[in-house]
């Protein structure tokens, strides 16, 4: 994990293109059905305060 968070930290990934959407903690109910279910070609849900 460690490799993965300074690469992200230098910018040689931008996580952003694999971390949609992006709600804030009071739809996390939504993104939990949204990741569950698989929709919106959804695999991770961001929760952002």
């Amino acid at each position: 994990m460690r490799p993965l968070l300074e690469r992200i930290e230098r910018g040689e990934i931008d996580p952003t293109r694999v971390t949609t959407p992006r709600l804030t903690l009071a739809d996390a109910p939504h993104g939990h059905e949204v990741s569950e279910h698989e929709q919106e070609h959804c695999e991770k849900v961001v929760l952002t305060p």
